[in-house]
């Protein structure tokens, strides 16, 4: 399996954020072709240190690295990708790897 995970910033208006996040985001996530699985955090999230300076992390599930380009290169991952403009101004990390059990 392969992962995409994104790592957003705290904005400065969290409730805005979440408001178009669950209600916009997420379904034009939901359409990337070949996603298999989408989680989100709950609650805050924390670095070994204390503070992260993140308000959410979200994991998607892939088949490989090769699904989620693909799935990133598609309207709909086009329209994902567009619509972080339209809440993310406090940044976000797109981080992308393959994953094996252990």
């Amino acid at each position: 399996m392969a992962k995409l995970l994104a790592l957003y910033k705290t904005p400065a208006d969290t409730a805005a954020f979440d408001k178009h996040y669950y209600s916009t985001h997420v379904p034009l996530a939901k359409k990337i072709p070949g996603l298999r699985r989408y989680e989100v955090s709950t609650g805050t999230v924390n670095a070994a240190s204390g503070d992260s300076g993140l308000h959410l992390a979200a994991v998607l599930e892939f088949d490989s690295l090769a699904a989620i380009q693909k799935g990133l290169q598609s309207p709909e991952g086009a329209a994902t990708a567009a619509d972080l403009g339209n809440f993310a101004q406090a940044g976000v990390d797109l981080l992308f790897f393959d994953t094996k059990e252990v």
